[in-house]
Parts: C-alpha cells; structure tokens; sequence
C-alpha cells in the first residue's frame, strides 16, 4: 500500500487507517525528502518495516554508501534502477548484506509510465518485453532479491528470473479506475494471475472517497478471482 504523501501525518493517518486489513506499505521519495530517515523511523513504529521506495541510481560508490545509511533503518526493501548497472547493483546488495536486519534490494526494471514509444525517444530500441527480462536477468545475476516490473511483464520476468525472483508489480488499477500517469497497467486479479509476489496499489485507494472501502473491495476481488502471490500481500505502489 503506497503511501504517496510528503506530509508525514497524512501518511500516519493513512497508515492508521488501513493497518488492520494486513497490507504493507511503502513511503516513497515525496515522503522521504522531506522528512528523512526520522519520517522513516516514525512511520515504522505504527507500520512495521516499509519499503523505501528511492529508486537508487548513481554510480556504485555512492550508490553503495547510500544503502550503508540507509539498510540500518530497519526497511523491509529498498528499491534501486536496474539501468544503474551490475557493479552498481551488486555495490547495493554488498551494503544491504551489512545491516543488522537483512535487506532485500529490488531493482526497477523499466517505469511503468514508460511505453515502448518513449524507450524509443530515450534510444531503446530493444521491445519493451525484451527490456525487462534482460534487466531482470542482470539485477538477478547482480544478487537483487527481486524485481519491480509492470503486471504486463510479470510472466515474462518469471521465465527469464526464476520462480525465486520476487516480483513487485506496479501499475494495478481497479476496473474501471484511471490509469493516470501509468502506462503499463492490469487489474489486481489479473496481476495476482501472472504471477506477482506483490501488488502496489496507491492512489485507487489513497484518492478515494472511503480509503477503507477501496481497499476491502481489491481484497475481495482477489479473494473471488484469483490465487495468492507467494507472500500473499497487497503491496507498496513503486
């Protein structure tokens, strides 16, 4: 469950407010950059451990040392892009190994506000698909825990990843809800269906008139059609 807000208690009241349905949540960069690890540490004491949704990208030394800061705050996750490459990756997956609690690294393969015209504008001419496996593969090979990749490609990171590979998939819409700025989208059944290990869901739920209510019906609707994720969690929206 995303927690997309930069005012922490909104966030908190959120938290509060969803909590006992057994979801996990997430905070993400808007959170973070205003309220820092202290924010992080807050929200974990009505929480649990969340997923630090940073999207670590720069080169491995920093890469490296911001994961050393930031494994000791107790997260359940930590996401990093798959682009920043293998030394960078695994420069991550070394300093997570370091924290007192462990740390699962998950690398962002390819947005899901990107389409495969945009990866075109940005010089990919490699199909989208094609994309997500390969960088799948790497964050894999690089010793990620998981991936983070749209419902779209789930089965197609399965084949190229492994069944072991957690799989966190953005870009699940309710029927009916708008997609917004998300490209790459299916419903939390059909997430559930391909295979996903976690659905992120936010603003469906976040946005809606009863947060409480919006979740209880993707609840339901998982229930009714279709079979649980390994972990069988509503997750974090990346």
């Amino acid at each position: 469950m995303a927690l997309d807000f930069g005012a922490l208690d909104e966030a908190l009241r959120m938290a509060e407010l969803l909590r006992p349905s057994g979801v996990r949540f997430k905070i993400g960069l808007e959170l973070f950059c205003r309220h820092g690890p202290d924010g992080v540490a807050r929200m974990q004491e009505r929480t649990g451990p969340v997923l630090l949704d940073l999207k670590l990208h720069d080169i491995p030394h920093t890469v490296g040392q911001a994961v050393r800061s930031l494994a000791p705050l107790g997260v359940w996750g930590l996401t990093l892009h798959a682009g920043g490459g293998p030394v960078m990756l695994r420069a991550a997956v070394d300093a997570a190994a370091q924290a007192p609690a462990p740390v699962r690294c998950l690398a962002v393969t390819v947005l899901t506000s990107l389409d495969e015209q945009v990866l075109h504008v940005l010089g990919v001419r490699t199909p989208l698909a094609q994309q997500v496996a390969a960088l799948a593969t790497l964050a894999r090979a690089a010793g990620c825990a998981g991936v983070v990749a749209s419902p779209q490609e789930v089965r197609t990171v399965r084949g190229a990843a492994g069944p072991d590979c957690l799989v966190v998939t953005p870009g699940v819409r309710p029927r009916g809800a708008a997609a917004a700025d998300q490209a790459r989208v299916a419903t939390p059944a059909e997430a559930l269906g391909a295979g996903a290990d976690h659905l992120v869901v936010g603003r469906p739920i976040t946005g809606a008139r009863d947060p409480r209510a919006a979740l209880e019906a993707i609840l339901e609707e998982l229930v009714a059609g279709a079979p649980r994720g390994r972990e069988g969690a509503l997750g974090p929206e990346a």
